[in-house]
């Protein structure tokens, strides 16, 4: 049968109305992603195998050297108890020198696991190759493992791990949000009409000019200069409720899991179709052929395969144009189709141009 989703089929016959934070951001409020290399130490024995990742040596080497401490060329190190890591976090806007970031730590060797290790002082750069951050810390890992004599057994990931207020803040990044008297809101999704219906309701609730729409996703809205009255204009605003406009006709297709997503506004127009399921079934059954006791001969092994070939007969059914979700997926249940069958069914009601709607596999 047709499943919307995970099984479940839940039908929306109208917009209501979102408060513009969740329709909308302003320009320039926005995470900056972070990323470091680093090592971890301290493990028990389930480090990097350092034959295989001789980055994770040339890195204690380089390490070592700037703590004064020198290395004989050619020195073979035999480390297990550290790995390389990648620390990465985002930046969240108006982030303060001082302030702490939870950070992920993920391992880019052959490390079993980073369970008890210690990340030492790591920098985090941005896309400008600047620091903006300094890690270290305990690194959590919410899995086990063990292994012995060849078994082993483990629940979840080994190889991530977290450190809460892992990361502290050394720079700033600046905001453009007091810069000028107008501020630019950029809606989630492009849409005139919705672009509309915020300039609309931005101008009823602080004066008809103070919104203007750029394009479809861009909206022009004058602030205050003051800093604390700008703060307190924006949080008015973004509180405002305002209707969305009915997005387009969309179906989503998985071909890898066969499920099938469509939103409201699919419509089906009338059309045939004809449907039938094509069974071949191989069965190979092993026997012994046994000569008789006279005969002289020898036992020998019989491979005997049977095709059969089942198909089912193709039911044509008339599917009456729905002028809703539910109308729809009646006329598509009416097929008795498999989530599978149903990729190609849709596909091809789309190129008789049956189904108003854009097709979309991921």
């Amino acid at each position: 049968m047709f499943c919307i989703g995970m099984g479940m089929s839940i039908f929306v016959t109208e917009s209501h109305a979102e408060r513009l934070k969740d329709l909308a951001g302003i320009q320039g409020v926005r995470q900056n992603q972070l990323m470091g290399y680093g090592l971890v130490v301290g493990l028990d024995g389930s480090g990097d195998q350092t034959t295989q990742t001789p980055f994770t040596v040339q890195s204690i080497i380089s390490m070592m050297q700037q703590l004064g401490v020198s290395i004989p060329v050619g020195t073979s190190l035999q480390l297990k108890n550290v790995a390389a890591v990648m620390v990465t976090t985002s930046l969240p806007p108006f982030a303060q020198p001082g302030q702490t970031l939870d950070i992920t730590v993920s391992s880019m060797g052959n490390a079993k696991s980073l369970r008890g290790g210690t990340l030492l002082m790591t920098p985090l750069k941005g896309a400008d190759n600047q620091i903006y951050a300094m890690a270290q810390g305990n690194v959590l890992v919410g899995g086990v493992g063990a292994a012995a004599n060849g078994s082993k057994a483990q629940v979840n990931h080994l190889s991530v791990g977290k450190i809460s207020s892992g990361a502290t803040v050394e720079r700033a990044v600046a905001s453009p949000l007091g810069q000028g008297n107008t501020v630019q809101l950029e809606l989630n999704t492009a849409d005139f009409s919705t672009a509309s219906r915020v300039v609309e309701a931005i101008n009823k609730r602080f004066g008809s000019d103070t919104a203007a729409a750029v394009d479809g996703r861009v909206i022009q809205v004058k602030a205050p200069l003051v800093s604390d009255q700008r703060v307190v204009f924006l949080g008015l605003m973004e509180n405002i409720e305002v209707t969305p406009a009915q997005t387009a006709a969309k179906v989503i297709l998985n071909a890898r899991t066969g499920s099938i997503v469509m939103n409201q506004s699919v419509t089906l127009e009338t059309c045939a179709v004809a449907h039938g399921n094509l069974t071949v079934v191989v069965n190979t059954e092993n026997t012994v052929s046994q000569p008789n006791a006279l005969a002289g001969g020898q036992t020998a092994g019989a491979v005997n395969s049977n095709i059969t070939i089942t198909k089912d007969p193709g039911q044509l059914l008339i599917l009456k144009s729905g002028a809703s979700l539910t109308d729809v997926v009646k006329a598509l249940n009416a097929i008795g189709a498999t989530p599978q069958d149903l990729l190609a069914i849709l596909q091809a009601m789309k190129a008789s141009g049956a189904l108003r709607a854009d097709l979309e596999i991921i």
